[in-house]
């Protein structure tokens, strides 16, 4: 205060730099709007997705009862195919173990089918130790992308985690994921717990993977040396999009023998011409098409997870990939950004 009056600050022009770059990210911050050339198609997908006949295939019919080897203890009255196909309906329909037997109990009695039903007790048994295959219809080399996310198990809400704060009773799992980023579809998945490191889940996603792999992108935080080597390992010659760390330095110097690192190439490509150059030269953006595939799961499934236990949350997250699967062999929509 001087002389009862209140200095005012002295607003500066900006400079025209300035201005230039706040426009270009207002500009880059606008995302284009998207139309769908095929949508009749990806329509007629859409409806099939809730079909009840999609789900329960006349092969899970005919193999609906045990007929395999014999083993320790009680004897398997369902199959696996049998386990599988009600765990997908409880998946799809968003129904409990009970809800699941109630609804194939009450469809089989309409369609006629003289079956017993796998009752809630068994599937929560059963869903430990089924085994669950993704299908998969793409071929030739695989662009495998990859990423990962969390799943929720139990805890507080959103609201009150903000409000006040995080407690031990909040538990949550990661999922990982390999995508094709030509077809859409998952070729790998893997439940760890949340404090599992992206880059140690790496190599059991690829035993999973049965073609060889073109290229491989994903952030940096797969930036670590056993990446690398799992991935050369699985196909050599492997272009790989990983980011460097901001703070990188060489692995292999030209002095020692063997080729270069693939790692130390693209750092010196970002050196030369920048990371911004380098991903558009790498192909590092279909990264984006693994996050794709994390949010139509969680979009389609929900984020949570029902399981208590792991081995039952693993075969969980598998039935619902193996349905995300099924829904993107039915159709996906071809788009076009609206100029």
């Amino acid at each position: 205060m001087i002389g009862g009056m209140k200095r005012r600050k002295r607003s500066h022009p900006q400079q025209p730099k300035q201005q230039e770059k706040q426009k270009r990210k207002k500009q880059q911050r606008k995302k284009a709007p998207y139309r769908v050339r095929n949508w009749p198609e990806y329509d007629r997908a859409l409806v099939q997705r809730g079909s009840v006949t999609l789900w329960i295939s006349d092969d899970a019919i005919s193999g609906w009862l045990y007929d395999g080897p014999t083993h320790r203890g009680a004897p398997f009255v369902y199959s696996d195919a049998a386990i599988e196909t009600v765990l997908t309906l409880r998946e799809v329909y968003h129904l409990p173990n009970r809800g699941a037997e109630g609804f194939v109990r009450s469809l089989f009695q309409k369609m006629g089918i003289p079956l017993p039903v796998p009752d809630h007790t068994t599937l929560s048994r059963r869903g430990r130790t089924v085994r669950v295959y993704l299908p998969k219809r793409a071929s030739g080399p695989l662009h495998l992308v990859l990423d990962s996310s969390g799943l929720k198990v139990y805890g507080e809400g959103e609201w009150k985690v903000r409000q006040h704060g995080l407690s031990k009773r909040r538990t949550w799992r990661k999922i990982h994921l390999g995508v094709d980023s030509e077809s859409g579809e998952i070729q790998a998945v893997e439940l760890t717990e949340a404090p599992v490191h992206d880059a140690k889940v790496v190599r059991p996603l690829l035993e999973e993977v049965d073609r060889p792999l073109a290229s491989v992108a994903g952030d940096g935080s797969y930036d670590r040396r056993e990446v690398y080597q799992a991935l050369q390992e699985h196909s050599p010659g492997v272009r790989i999009a990983i980011p460097p760390r901001r703070d990188a330095r060489i692995w292999r110097h030209g002095n020692q023998k063997g080729p270069p690192h693939p790692r130390d190439e693209n750092l010196r490509y970002i050196r030369r011409h920048g990371r911004r150059a380098w991903k558009r030269h790498s192909g590092y953006h279909r990264r984006s098409l693994a996050e794709t595939a994390v949010f139509r799961l969680k979009t389609i499934f929900g984020p949570v997870l029902g399981a208590r236990l792991l081995e039952t949350q693993r075969t969980q997250v598998r039935i619902r990939c193996r349905a995300l699967n099924k829904m993107t062999h039915l159709g996906m929509p071809d788009s076009y950004a609206v100029t």
